[in-house]
Order: C-alpha cells, then structure tokens, then sequence
C-alpha cells in the first residue's frame, strides 16, 4: 500500500481549495468586466497570507453626472448597473455600486426632463 504523508495531503488540500477559490472569484470578477467593457479596469484577486484566494475586485468608472449632456450619464450608469449586477452572485458591494449608478441615473434623468421643459414658445 502506499500512503501519502499528512504534510503532502494537506498540500493538496491547499492546492485545491486555491484553484477551487481563484476560479469563483475570477468568474464572479469577469462578469463584471464584461458587462462594464471599457468602463471597467483589471481583475485584481486577493489572497490571504497562506496565498488562498480570498476576494477579488474590478474597478468600474462610475459616471459623473454632465450636465449638458445627462444622456450620456444616463447610459454609462445603466451600464454600471448591468456590470453590478452581471455575477450569478452579487455581493453587497456590488448591490452598493448598483445603488449609487441607479441613483445618479435618476438625477440625469431628472435633468433630462427640466430640459425637455425649456422651449420658447
């Protein structure tokens, strides 16, 4: 027979719980990426000090609200809400981000209404 030592199954444990770990996390994160397209930045995942990944993230360019142009607020917030909300499993940052570009939106989207208002009769 022949028997693996603990120190070598444990390694393997280990080995399986990073990959296990890396590929949830890189999943979650790419989904983001790709729903955001050119507003998001790199997949960045992180460990903790036995090197297991942990957590991971993607910037996303969240919009300024333009005044002189709320349509374009307006549609670069949907796309961060779609980006927020493209993992299988939103985490409650994500439900954050989600928030904040919703709510800029409605502020766009207020100004595009006032705007709609303004004609001379």
């Amino acid at each position: 027979m022949n028997f693996m030592s603990v120190g070598m199954f444990r390694a393997q444990q280990k080995q399986a719980l990073i990959k296990k770990n890396y590929n949830e996390i890189y999943a979650h994160e790419a989904a983001h990426k790709r729903a955001a397209g050119s507003l998001a930045g790199s997949i960045v995942i992180e460990k903790n000090s036995d090197g297991i990944p942990v957590g991971g993230h993607v910037s996303i360019q969240m919009p300024k609200l333009n005044k002189k142009n709320p349509q374009q607020t307006i549609d670069q917030a949907e796309i961060v809400f779609k980006a927020a909300m493209a993992p299988s499993d939103p985490s409650a940052q994500d439900y954050k981000v989600a928030k904040q570009a919703k709510s800029i939106k409605a502020q766009a989207e207020n100004i595009k209404s006032k705007k709609g208002l303004d004609y001379y009769a």
